[in-house]
């Protein structure tokens, strides 16, 4: 169930869940960290299947919410990581009010995962922020829905006649953005620049994705095209 990405890293391919009646893959992304502790970005269903493999990789220590919208299935992870610690940024620990998080996450990575991972913090929209990281040995920026690519192929499967709404809101694997009403929403898009700007300045070779296909190579032109509705 594990597909490794770098000695440190590996990505789970979790369900597909409706949101809004649309149909949307799940992925998350699991990093080892220098100390041996795994760090879990936007956790999928947890199988006993999937937690078989995860437990052979070393303990489970960090569970990471990159928005308020990755957050299904983090009392799972809870539950059978009681140890771990919860991370989000306050948009998600104000809508998990039944679980106990760590301080919120912005722009400065903490110091439990600051020699491994990175951090930027899209905020300025009126409807929804988001934290993206980078998983700095393997030089991997992780992106949850500020940029989504669909394939055609995923489209006509499970979208059907509705997948023209896809293209419109710019989601397809060519195009590779946020939801249009999303980028609409930033009223203030200063803050959205500097986070872009860290961003590029990491340089990374590779993108994983939460939703859609992920670029393996050429990371840092396919984020700077991505990023391009937010202007200079």
């Amino acid at each position: 169930m594990l597909e490794q990405v770098h000695e440190a890293l590996w990505l789970v391919e979790g369900e597909i869940v409706s949101f809004f009646g649309i149909a949307y893959p799940t992925r998350s992304v699991i990093a080892r960290l220098q100390n041996g502790d795994l760090w879990v970005w936007s956790p999928v269903k947890l199988s006993a299947d999937l937690r078989s493999e995860v437990d052979r990789l070393g303990p489970v220590r960090h569970l990471v919410s990159p928005n308020k919208l990755h957050h299904l299935y983090l009392k799972e992870w809870k539950a059978a990581y009681p140890e771990a610690a919860l991370w989000g940024p306050r948009s998600t620990i104000r809508k998990c009010a039944d679980l106990s998080f760590r301080e919120a996450l912005e722009d400065a990575p903490p110091p439990e995962w600051l020699p491994d991972i990175d951090q930027a913090w899209f905020r300025g929209s009126f409807a929804m922020d988001e934290i993206v990281f980078l998983h700095r040995p393997s030089a991997t920026a992780i992106v949850a829905d500020l940029i989504q690519t669909f394939s055609d192929r995923f489209l006509r499967e499970h979208w059907g006649k509705w997948r023209f709404l896809a293209r419109l809101d710019g989601l397809t694997q060519d195009q590779a953005c946020a939801p249009r009403e999303w980028r609409l929403s930033f009223i203030n898009r200063a803050p959205a620049r500097r986070a872009r700007d860290k961003v590029l300045s990491w340089n990374c070779r590779r993108v994983i994705v939460a939703h859609g296909e992920w670029p393996r190579a050429n990371g840092n032109v396919f984020l700077a095209k991505s990023f391009r509705w937010l202007g200079a």
